[in-house]
């Protein structure tokens, strides 16, 4: 269910397609290379200008008549594209002229009958009266091209101001500032893409055999039980020692600015592969950036033999490889057949809803008191440790505040006995809980 209108940013392949989008952004989200192709799903993200919101997208490079089965896939996300766009902004290189290719999108766009700008990009003169060549791009009959550079912002005002002016009236803008955002997560290849479509119920993301395929984080919206999801289907994060190319190490770091930025994060497991450090290494990745964490075991359908049993001894083996995962909700499921996949909606909002939870003071102290008389606190340099009293400071991830004589006196194993006595007492599914100590004055304390 789609609530804001959408621009749709279309073009052959190295025409400046994601720099227009990141002008568009005010940010660098698209990946931008020299390299042509970079660019393979449709990225979304939601934008602002003039007053009206919408969601702007940048696709991938047209190729006709390629052979290539990612320039086949790229070409229907580029159609799919349209078919959802309101309006469509078409960019073309202003340096290179008209190219024949551009001629074929141009017969493309017509048959669609979605409202078009053309955007002639690459105009690195605009304002010089010798700027001309822009004009040659009334030949392919779309109306004026409007002269910019985005890769120093001139003309992008005149153009958005045109792109505005074809959205479709609305009485009221849609408000996903309360959206539950998720990051679906893993290694390469184990399944992110496929997974993410099958809850989706269509082909958003594209899917190849070959791993690597995904490199920009992807956003797309979903309403459920009246709330608002966009789940965020990222790269596969590789060791830094495999990260080759420049393109794949953005990848990494847009996939790590991910997971700081969502609520909650799906890791991707391969069923038919042991877990990994590097599986573990993603999922603490996850746990130390306060996001919230839900493991989904892909592949189950092709686990073979296995019986009743095989699942908890899966789940127990996984909890035993890290003490955190022992709060998270791990599920068994098939990206292929839909197996449980649905499921994962359900806890998304559960975990979301725990990482926003806030305990009452009067709670918080019950339950640490309680856990002081039951294990007293141990003496550091012959002093006894001491805690007075607690409150739950932050949400998203919750974080505890208690103050006591010797914060830094306080051993590691005393605060994973209060971490687990505040678990025991509110659970936390699936999400970090952090415990901050904060001295007491001398003077509070006589």
């Amino acid at each position: 269910m789609r609530t804001l209108p959408v621009i749709a940013i279309v073009g052959r392949p190295n025409v400046g397609k994601s720099t227009f989008f990141n002008r568009v952004l005010g940010e660098r989200r698209a990946i931008v290379e020299d390299e042509p192709g970079v660019t393979r799903d449709r990225l979304y993200a939601r934008a602002e200008w003039a007053g009206r919101q919408f969601y702007v997208v940048d696709t991938g490079g047209l190729v006709e008549d390629s052979d290539r089965p990612i320039d086949r896939q790229v070409r229907q996300q580029v159609l799919a594209a349209l078919d959802e766009a309101d309006v469509v902004a078409f960019v073309v290189d202003a340096r290179a002229g008209p190219h024949p290719l551009d001629y074929r999108i141009a017969e493309l766009l017509r048959a669609r009958r979605r409202p078009v700008v053309l955007v002639a990009n690459k105009v690195d003169r605009l304002g010089d009266v010798r700027a001309t060549e822009h004009h040659e791009f009334w030949s392919l009959g779309l109306g004026e091209p409007l002269p910019v550079s985005s890769l120093s912002g001139k003309g992008s005002g005149d153009v958005l101001d045109a792109l505005v002016a074809h959205l479709p009236p609305t009485s009221e803008q849609a408000d996903t500032a309360d959206a539950v955002r998720v990051a679906v997560i893993g290694r390469p290849n184990v399944g992110k893409s496929s997974f993410v479509n099958r809850l989706l119920g269509e082909e958003r993301m594209i899917v190849a055999e070959e791993p690597g395929t995904t490199r920009d984080a992807v956003d797309t919206p979903l309403r459920y039980h009246g709330r608002t999801l966009i789940f965020v289907d990222t790269a596969g994060l590789r060791r830094h020692a495999k990260r080759k190319e420049a393109v794949e190490l953005y990848s990494a770091l847009r996939t790590e600015r991910v997971i700081e930025e969502a609520d909650v994060a799906i890791l991707l497991l391969d069923a038919l592969e042991p877990l990994t450090g590097q599986d573990l290494r993603i999922a603490e990745r996850a746990w130390e950036a306060g996001t919230g964490l839900i493991v989904v075991v892909n592949k189950w359908d092709l686990v073979a033999p296995k019986d009743d049993k095989t699942a908890p001894h899966v789940e127990r083996a996984l909890r035993e490889r890290a003490p955190f995962l022992h709060w998270v909700p791990i599920l068994f499921a098939s990206a292929l057949t839909g197996q449980r996949v649905h499921r994962v909606l359900d806890l998304v909002l559960t975990v979301a809803d725990e990482r926003r939870r806030r305990i009452p003071t009067h709670e918080v102290n019950d339950v640490l008191h309680a856990a002081l008389a039951r294990v007293r606190p141990p003496t550091a340099a012959g002093r006894p440790i001491k805690f007075y009293y607690g409150t739950q400071a932050e949400v998203a991830p919750p974080t505890f505040v208690l103050w006591t004589n010797l914060p830094e006196k306080v051993p590691e194993h005393y605060l994973r006995y209060l971490q687990n006595a505040f678990r025991q007492a509110w659970t936390f599914r699936g999400v970090p809980l952090r415990l901050r100590l904060r001295g007491r004055r001398e003077r509070d304390d006589e």
